[in-house]
């Protein structure tokens, strides 16, 4: 079902909330003392409550504010923070993740109790938080002594001794005209201000209404003056208007603060002073004496001479290092502080969040562009004006800057996706009783989001077959002089237009012996095979092959390896697979940085014409009459001493038409390999929209998908890979292993 915008805006930064909580979890195991890292999966924890309760889903409210409790104990130093914390912490997240399923499903969650199946594991959750919870009157060492802060704010505010005589706090609100187009309901906030405490009096101001003829239905003109009477600090009643910040007039009061902060007050509001004043009174902020009496003062101040104006109160750091009460180092490191988070709110406002359907849908009708111009810039070449050809030249060229940018907006990196897996790591190595630690290289390298959403399930497959499989158990891993601690590997990089994700591990590799005879066993080769290394160990590629001699919960049917080189052709991609015995595995695995637009190289045999991705090109070569009859006995040729295969494209779809006179060689590169195109012409280069081929072709060999030509024409974008396989299976052996290179 179809969800608000501004619910399935909640999921996912809640979804992204609790994977940035889950990894700060996991590396405050290593460094249990970074209160940066802490204070990350607090605020995480925060914010989630906070939305949660915009929304009225109490149930995520209430279990995230148990976790949020125990998350301030740790803070203020009341409870320690220990191994068996954190993991009960992520138990809390994943229970968070299940308490989001229902709102996805669009069950009603605006109740306390949530869905049955949920409360079994938040009840247990439960109970561990509450009894970690340390009592609040405990008390926790502090570097600044409570005498001295009360003695610095009573110097700073010193000046004013008349204060209001109420002891609720005070809130002027005035929301944006935007707020209702963002999402957001006004009444949603006095809900969740109502938890921290109770909302004593609230008058509702619309004087920023205009007349009925110009009221828009969609913008928001209330305005409120509350007296609110809570225990709770002032950070945590203004966290309360945190997502309407920006757009919003905030202003708090604290209990019993000084008459002069109220007529400043009335003073800063926009409406008339005479009318703010009567709210005030009528919210019990001021009796009538104290408001008569504080615009007097505050006129008398105005009249006075220049010379009696007292100097502004010093700031509380300055005072608080005066006393000796913190050393100046304390105050510069807070002050530095203060600097950082401002100037991530910054950085962070300078992105915006998008649809992921909207980028999709800016891609089509770039990859459309891109045609069109083509199709124009042919048009511009047979009318043969220069000043046309010339403009449409530059044309072709913002066309490419805009299509590089387009794919630019759809490019994240990989860490994301690597980082998920420490999570991963950390349980599966202690399922297995194995200690296993996972090392991160590359996570800035980019590809297109599609391919990363797509690659997460390859990925974890090869993980968790690495730690099951490949990684011996401690005691072996001692007893062959290997480190106790095995390492599993995630590295990303580009290489050749593509990116290159290897997954490897310093465990036991693969036997060959074994597999061979598994294979053999299997009916999937015969027992004289002469086959090399790196065919025997893609072997494990096959559906329902596995060495395994008893099933496990993590692997042994059969069926994840297979899973994982499907997936990968699914993305035009390519797995190869390298293993030492007794040394580790890598399986290394070759994917295009995107799905959608590349610039390609146009060729014609015959009366058709293919696309050949240019980031695999190397180089064109003119093919001789005595060089095509050698090649055409070898099935190779000597391009200056290297040994290169050749295949004949006329020859590979059965082209029914006569031999040009004069062929040309590509010749391409792929992992370390390199094979010989034979075309009959060279066409030059060309930007290609990717379009998908229909499932009748999915079998067809060497052909990884279509693209429309500028002449309307369809041309067939050729699967490199797959050819560079072809030539070197259809030359002689002696050949193909001088060839075959180690990526």
């Amino acid at each position: 079902m179809s969800l608000d915008p501004a619910v399935q805006t909640f999921l996912t930064e809640s979804t992204e909330l609790l994977d940035a909580m889950e990894e700060s979890l996991l590396r405050l195991e290593d460094t249990p003392e970074d209160a940066d890292l802490l204070n990350a999966v607090f605020r995480a924890a925060h914010t989630i409550k906070g939305s949660a309760g915009l929304f009225g889903f109490d149930a995520i409210v209430a279990f995230t504010h148990q976790v949020e409790s125990v998350l301030d104990q740790v803070r203020t130093g009341k409870l320690a923070f220990s191994g068996a914390l954190g993991a009960l912490l992520l138990r809390c997240g994943d229970h968070i993740r299940t308490l989001l399923d229902p709102i996805r499903s669009g069950v009603d969650m605006s109740s306390p109790e949530p869905l049955p199946t949920h409360n079994v594991d938040g009840d247990a959750l439960l109970k561990e938080l509450n009894g970690l919870t340390v009592s609040t009157s405990s008390t926790a060492a502090t570097s600044i002594k409570p005498a001295a802060i009360a003695s610095a704010a009573h110097e700073e505010r010193a000046s004013s001794a008349h204060k209001a005589s109420t002891d609720h706090w005070h809130l002027s609100l005035r929301f944006g005209t935007e707020v209702l187009r963002n999402g957001m309901d006004p009444l949603s906030f006095l809900r969740y201000l109502n938890t921290l405490g109770s909302i004593v009096h609230v008058t509702t101001l619309l004087d920023g209404m205009p007349g009925v003829e110009n009221i828009d239905p969609e913008c928001c003109y209330v305005g409120l003056e509350i007296a609110f009477a809570s225990q709770a600090d002032k950070t945590t009643i203004e966290n309360v208007f945190e997502f309407v910040r920006e757009d919003c007039r905030i202003q708090i009061l604290p209990p019993q603060s000084r008459v002069s902060d109220y007529i400043d007050l009335i003073e800063a509001l926009p409406e008339a002073k005479e009318r703010l004043g009567e709210i005030l009174v009528q919210c019990g902020a001021l009796t009538q004496h104290e408001l008569a009496a504080g615009i007097e003062r505050q006129q008398q101040e105005r009249h006075a001479p220049a010379s009696n104006a007292k100097p502004s109160p010093q700031p509380l750091g300055e005072i608080l290092v005066r006393q000796g009460a913190v050393e100046p180092s304390v105050v510069s490191a807070a002050l530095d502080k203060q600097r950082q988070t401002r100037e991530r709110k910054t950085e962070e406002n300078r992105s915006i969040r998008v649809d992921a359907d909207k980028l999709d849908q800016l891609i089509d009708l770039v990859g459309e562009l891109v045609i069109a111009g083509a199709g124009s810039q042919l048009l511009a070449r047979r009318a043969g004006q220069s000043d046309i050809v010339e403009s449409m030249s530059t044309l072709a060229r913002l066309v490419e800057e805009v299509r590089d940018r387009a794919l630019g907006l759809r490019m994240v990196q990989i860490g994301g996706t690597f980082q998920r897996f420490q999570r991963v790591v950390r349980e599966v190595s202690r399922e297995l009783g194995k200690d296993v630690a996972l090392a991160i290289s590359g996570a800035e390298t980019e590809l297109d989001k599609s391919v990363v959403e797509r690659i997460s399930d390859p990925l974890m497959h090869l993980v968790r077959n690495s730690m099951d499989h490949g990684i011996e158990s401690t005691e072996v891993r001692v007893s062959n002089g290997k480190s106790p601690k095995a390492t599993v590997s995630l590295h990303a990089y580009h290489d050749s237009g593509s990116i290159v994700i290897e997954v490897s591990d310093d465990g036991a590799g693969l036997n060959r012996d074994r597999i061979l005879a598994k294979a053999v066993e299997r009916g999937l080769v015969s027992a004289n095979s002469p086959l090399t290394d790196s065919e025997v160990f893609n072997l494990i590629f096959e559906p329902g092959f596995s060495t395994a001699d008893k099933l496990s919960n993590l692997s042994g049917r059969g069926v994840g390896m297979d899973v994982v080189r499907r997936n990968v052709e699914a993305l035009r991609g390519s797995v190869q697979l390298d293993s030492k015995l007794g040394l580790g595995t890598t399986v290394r695995i070759r994917l295009p940085l995107t799905l959608a637009i590349i610039d390609g190289f146009l060729v014609g045999v015959a009366r058709s014409h293919y696309v050949i991705p240019l980031d695999m090109m190397v180089e064109c070569l003119e093919c001789a009459s005595q060089t095509q009859a050698l090649a055409r006995r070898q099935g190779y040729l000597d391009l200056r001493g290297e040994v290169l295969p050749v295949v004949w494209l006329r020859d590979l779809f059965a082209l029914d038409a006569p031999p040009a006179p004069k062929e040309n060689i590509v010749v391409l590169q792929f992992g370390g390999q390199k094979a010989g195109l034979v075309v009959d012409e060279l066409l030059g280069e060309s930007q290609t929209v990717i379009k998908p081929l229909s499932k009748l072709f999915a079998r067809a060999k060497g052909i990884s998908g279509s693209s429309i030509l500028g002449s309307g024409d369809v041309a067939l974008i050729l699967d490199v890979p797959g050819l560079i396989q072809s030539a070197c299976e259809s030359a002689a052996r002696p050949a193909f292993d001088s060839l075959t290179l180690a990526a």
